[in-house]
């Protein structure tokens, strides 16, 4: 019973402290004539946006700025998940490495990235990018990719009408290797050879799409062309969209991998002895035995890295790219409508985050072991 009085008495409690600040806040609105009041979102915006994936102008709505900085939030989210994933594997594998020089690179980028503010390190970089040559200079990289200080330049890829042919037939090249493979399987089971059937599979799929690429040409790429005072053609990355990208890239790869390297070393060192002794190669071991063990142990958190990956990006704001908050921003100051522009961006962020947290919590039931 005492428990039971104190558990109520501890609700009650929090109750009355949340109706109180609930209160107080209310009070404090209707005296400054704030409210929560999103019938502002139709009206004419009247400010411009740097880097905009869909037209926009002043005449537009705060709507349309709006869901420009939902897409800008989340075309740098997207990549950023996807580089920081990749760099963090190698970084967190390289940390483990034999190799001395290798691990001890690694260790030291590591301890530097995650031991320094990602607002120092934005900074650094955009400085850094500001100081690049001038258009007349750009530093050319692989024949078609140009950097400078307005940004990067690189070819944008334009479908075809020969694309949906193309898809069609790689789809049917998977298909076709897919049913090769679990030939192959059956085969096996019922103790009769293979014939290398699901490397054929594999080959012929790959030959297939690597041709039809040739013979269709389903995409183009229109390469941007150095005139006199700028580039015309091709696709620009902005300075705050390049500086935001490899800052969140390189500051999430550090924490992603000290997640991998943990992941690995929870494997038990008897697995790795095990595919030894039937004749697996390192790398076969840890593609094949450690890495699908280690997902488990790594995939929880690494979902916590996506989401702060997505809510650092709210930081664009000091290297001057149009995310949601940088936009949420200019919206309030327009508007007069602080709390309800701020209450959007929450909505948003959380919604984001909610939908990432599922489809990896989904991703993670389905690497986990099933329990007998």
């Amino acid at each position: 019973m005492l428990r039971i009085a104190v558990q109520v008495a501890v609700l009650a409690g929090a109750v009355a402290i949340g109706a109180l600040l609930v209160a107080t806040l209310t009070s404090n609105i209707a005296g400054t004539r704030l409210g929560f009041d999103l019938g502002f979102l139709g009206q004419r915006a009247g400010f411009e946006i740097s880097d905009k994936p869909i037209t926009f102008n002043a005449n537009d709505t705060f709507a349309r700025a709006f869901a420009i900085g939902i897409i800008n939030t989340l075309l740098v989210s997207a990549t950023g998940v996807v580089l920081a994933t990749v760099l963090g594997i190698v970084v967190g594998v390289a940390r483990l490495s034999s190799n001395w020089l290798a691990s001890k690179i690694a260790a030291g980028y590591v301890e530097a990235m995650r031991n320094t503010p990602l607002l120092v390190q934005l900074v650094l970089i955009a400085a850094v990018i500001r100081q690049l040559p001038d258009i007349d200079q750009s530093i050319e990289l692989l024949g078609s990719v140009y950097l400078n200080s307005r940004g990067l330049y690189m070819p944008r890829p334009e479908a075809e009408g020969t694309l949906v042919a193309w898809i069609a037939l790689v789809v049917a090249a998977v298909v076709g290797s897919f049913v090769l493979h679990r030939v192959a399987a059956w085969r096996r089971a019922a103790g009769k050879p293979t014939f290398g059937l699901s490397r054929v599979g594999l080959l012929a799929a790959l030959a297939i799409a690597v041709v039809a690429w040739v013979v269709l040409s389903p995409v183009t790429f229109d390469v941007p062309e150095r005139q006199r005072f700028n580039f015309t053609g091709g696709l620009v990355l902005s300075p705050g969209f390049t500086a935001l990208l490899v800052g969140l890239v390189i500051y999430t790869a550090a924490f992603i991998g000290e997640v991998v390297r943990g992941g690995i070393q929870a494997v038990r060192r008897g697995q790795v002895e095990a595919a030894y002794a039937i004749g697996l190669t390192p790398g076969q071991t840890l593609r094949l035995v450690v890495f699908p063990q280690a997902l488990r142990i790594i995939v929880p958190p690494l979902t916590s890295q996506y989401l702060n990956l997505t809510k650092n990006s709210s930081l664009a704001l000091a290297v001057g790219y149009a995310d949601l908050f940088a936009v949420g921003r200019a919206m309030a100051n327009q508007t007069g409508q602080p709390l309800s522009v701020i209450a959007l961006l929450m909505a948003t962020y959380l919604s984001i985050s909610l939908l990432t947290s599922l489809f990896m919590n989904i991703y993670n039931r389905r690497v986990q072991v099933e329990e007998r």
